[in-house]
Order: C-alpha cells, then structure tokens, then sequence
C-alpha cells in the first residue's frame, strides 16, 4: 500500500515536471515566434524594481550587519577580526545577496503574477485569448519573464552594494575594525568569478521565478480557492528550486 503511494506520488511529480518543461520551452518559442513587446516589458521593469527595492533595501542592510558582527566573532576568537572584510564580501557576492534577491522578487513579483494569471483563468480570459488565435503565453508569461531577467540583477548588484556598506559602518562604528583593513580586506579576496557567479544566479533565479509562478498561474484551477492554492505552491516552489539552483550554481562555481 504504502510503496503503491510512492510510486504514484513520484509518478505525479514526474509529470508536473513534464508539464513544467513543456511549457517553459513554450515561452521561449512563443517569444520568439510572436517578438517581444518591449513597452510592457519595461513597464513591468519599472513596477516590479519600485515595489521590491525597499524591501530589499532593508534585508540588505541587516544582513550585512549581522554577517559583520557574526563574523567578527568568529575571528576574533582566532586573533584574526581583521579578516572581518573578507567573510562579508565572499558570503554577500557569493551567496546571500543573490538568493536574498531572488526570494525578494520571488515574493513580491512572482506572486502577484501568479494570482493574476490565476483570476484571468478562473474569469475565463486566457480561454479567450485562445479562441482570438492570440498566444497567452506571449502575451502574458515573456514580458513579465523579460522584466525579472531585467530587474533581478540589478537589484542583486544593489543588494551587495548595501550590505558591504552596512557592514562597513558597524565593523568601523561598533566593532572598531580598522576601516582601510576592512576595506583592503573586503575587496583583495573579491574576483570577477564571484561577480560573474552572483549575476548568473540571478539570471537563472529570475527564469525560474517567472515560468514556475507563470506555469501555476496559467494551469490553476477556477475560482478563488484555486487562486489561493496557486499561489501558496508557487511561491514554495519557487523557493525550494532557487535554493537548489544555487547549490548546483555553488558547485559548478567553486566546488
């Protein structure tokens, strides 16, 4: 009884993995066989960096003094708090920020696009879009896909920026860290690779957040508890893949 369970939960993950790649092979193909409506993409640009910078901005600025005065206690109990620069640049441009980033935009844009695709289903719109012989995937998924893939490096190169700040001001402020060797520290360990790593993170968290948020908004079920089930699952979803992206990410970059 039990193994029969298993086999026919795996077997349903299986096709919603299935469903998934189809339609996110869609996308692409829709945009590219349809072009790209580059005004909407911009305007959601512009909504989506509005509302999710000061959220952002606050996240940054906390982690960053918090992975200062966490690490400051770590080396200080080897002698070596001067290294206090490196730990907040490696840990920021390599992991935190981008996924800070992605979870942020995961949040604020990703839901909202999957509740509004889900009220469009459930209002029957997208059928109708359809029956006009217009694409809604082109339509609807590649401007919002454009604008994350837009908006979320920019707002992970800001996010590093505030929190190597915040945590320039605590370590020299509260911690008494000298601030030319927080600053020499800070920027000697940081290479173009870390750079690089944290920009295709975010390539890759956008694409993931827009199509996983897209795929369960477009295939919700009607009416308002859909809505609400769409949402809740895209936004786990898209959590737990980021945070496996960026492990792989991690070990094709460093491991």
């Amino acid at each position: 009884m039990r193994r029969r369970i298993v086999i026919e939960a795996f077997t349903v993950f299986l096709q919603r993995v299935g469903a998934y790649g189809l339609f996110f092979v869609d996308c692409v193909r829709s945009s590219w066989r349809h072009g790209v409506r580059w005004d909407r993409v911009l305007e959601q640009a512009e909504r989506l960096g509005v509302r999710a910078f000061p959220v952002l901005a606050i996240m940054a600025i906390f982690v960053g003094t918090n992975l200062a005065i966490q690490g400051f206690g770590a080396f200080r109990s080897l002698g070596a708090q001067h290294l206090v620069g490196m730990f907040v640049a490696l840990a920021g441009v390599r992991e935190v920020c981008p996924l800070l980033a992605g979870t942020m935009v995961a949040a604020k844009g990703g839901t909202e696009m999957t509740a509004q695709l889900a009220v469009m289903r459930t209002k029957e719109q997208i059928d109708a879009l359809e029956v006009m012989a217009v694409d809604p995937r082109a339509e609807l998924v590649t401007p919002s896909l454009l604008a994350i893939l837009i908006v979320l490096p920019a707002l992970t190169i800001i996010g590093i920026a505030l929190s190597i700040f915040s945590a320039l001001i605590v370590a020299v402020v509260q911690l008494h860290v000298d601030v030319g060797q927080f600053v020499a520290f800070c920027f000697d360990y940081i290479e173009v690779r870390d750079l690089v790593a944290a920009l295709v993170k975010s390539l890759a968290f956008g694409a993931i957040i827009a199509t996983v948020s897209g795929y369960f908004g477009f295939f919700s079920e009607r009416g308002p508890a859909g809505v609400g089930r769409a949402t809740n699952r895209a936004v786990v979803v898209m959590c737990i893949v980021c945070v496996c992206i960026n492990f792989i990410l991690s070990a094709v970059f460093y491991g």
